[in-house]
């Protein structure tokens, strides 16, 4: 009998040797869980705050840092009472971002408020992407960021007043009603070329990783009083890699006639995708003409395919001068430009130039306008001007 009882109590402390040591794993097990949890989520927010130092995205606490920088945050009501509540007698530009209105500030400053409309998830990352980088960058050849307002869904960034708008309306003003003829002079239009070219050189060599612009276009290039140029619109902008000759995949963004090939076939973007986007911008300073235009006769509606041939052509390029510029330029000064732009927009990316290199050829040009220079004076090439001759001849 008592034999019996002492294996009944071994039995149960075994049970209960048992029952304790799986009580004992399981707590293993919910805590190493607990643990992988919270590590995982750890590093989640570590890989998001060094993304959001400059990353692809952005984050807040960049925006943050723009304030450091002295970047101002404004209120909704400020830019509201600053801009006419919004009226639209104070409207200055229209995009897929929404509208742009021109303001005045207490202190008098005169600003360009951009009201961000595109909801969701893409309207805040380009807001985010806007103004993180103009908030780092600085070139006179960049649109200056004077502040942002970011209240619930409320998103508006306030930039310097450029008062003579994008370039695309001075290129083809009225258009669509009586087709106005540009007054745009052929001095303007170097100048113009030369310090939009500026603007991106900064961004694809004085930046690192090179930022591409990736919606570069002539309503994107805006002028001052004096018409001088500063590129704008940083929505779409990206960092490129920073490995040479490589690229970044990415969705494809842009405006149509712009896109470069290669990005709108593979969505391989570089900074050349933004040098062939230039050349087209190049193509109506000398054209006159938008990229794409279904109005025009057949095999002219797109200009890039229709200028092309005759770029390379030191007979036929006069045929593609816009006919406000006649009599305002020279061959020499023609046949360099277009050298140019035809070595912008190449098919192949790796035979397009840097955009040092188009500076670099421009610069001379636009010297050769100053007012004691006269017509006759020295021509120098450029290494652009030397690729162009080895393609035509």
């Amino acid at each position: 009998m008592e034999e019996g009882d002492e294996r009944r109590k071994e039995a149960i402390v075994l049970v209960v040797i048992v029952v304790l040591a799986c009580l004992a794993l399981v707590s293993l097990l919910v805590a190493f869980s607990y643990y992988c949890y919270i590590t995982n989520k750890l590093s989640k927010r570590l890989k998001s705050s060094k993304r959001s130092d400059f990353g692809e995205k952005g984050g807040l606490s960049n925006i943050q840092v723009a304030t450091e920088k002295g970047i101002q945050v404004f209120t909704f009501k400020q830019l509201h009472s600053a801009t006419g509540g919004f009226g639209k007698s104070y409207v200055v530009g229209h995009g897929g971002f929404g509208s742009v209105y021109r303001g005045v500030l207490p202190d008098g400053r005169k600003i360009a408020v951009k009201l961000m409309d595109r909801a969701g998830k893409q309207g805040e990352e380009e807001f985010k992407m806007e103004v993180e980088l103009l908030s780092r960058l600085r070139s006179p050849y960049l649109l200056a960021l004077l502040g942002y307002c970011s209240e619930s869904d409320r998103k508006l960034i306030v930039y310097e007043f450029m008062a003579n708008g994008g370039l695309q309306e001075h290129l083809y003003p009225d258009r669509g009603s009586n087709g106005g003829a540009s007054k745009l002079d052929w001095e303007t239009r170097l100048r113009i070329a030369l310090e939009a070219a500026k603007g991106l050189e900064y961004l694809h060599e004085h930046v690192s990783p090179p930022v591409i612009h990736r919606d570069f276009k002539s309503s994107n290039i805006l002028l001052d009083k004096n018409f001088h140029a500063k590129v704008s619109d940083f929505g779409l902008a990206k960092l490129g890699s920073d490995k040479a000759g490589g690229h970044v995949s990415t969705r494809v963004l842009g405006t149509q006639g712009y896109v470069a090939p290669e990005y709108a076939l593979t969505g391989h973007l570089t900074t050349k995708s933004d040098v062939y986007s230039y050349g087209i911008v190049l193509l109506e300073l000398l054209t006159g003409r938008i990229p794409v235009d279904t109005q025009r006769p057949s095999g002219e509606s797109v200009l890039v395919s229709w200028a092309l041939p005759r770029l390379t052509d030191r007979e036929k390029v006069v045929e593609i001068m816009d006919p406000a510029l006649e009599g305002q330029y020279s061959m020499k000064e023609v046949v360099q430009v277009a050298a140019i732009a035809a070595m912008c927009v190449q098919m192949e990316s790796e035979y397009r130039p840097l955009m040092a290199d188009v500076v670099q050829s421009l610069v001379p040009l636009v010297k050769h306008h100053r007012p004691t220079s006269t017509v006759g004076s020295s021509f120098h090439k450029s290494p652009i001007s030397h690729e162009y001759d080895k393609h035509t001849s």
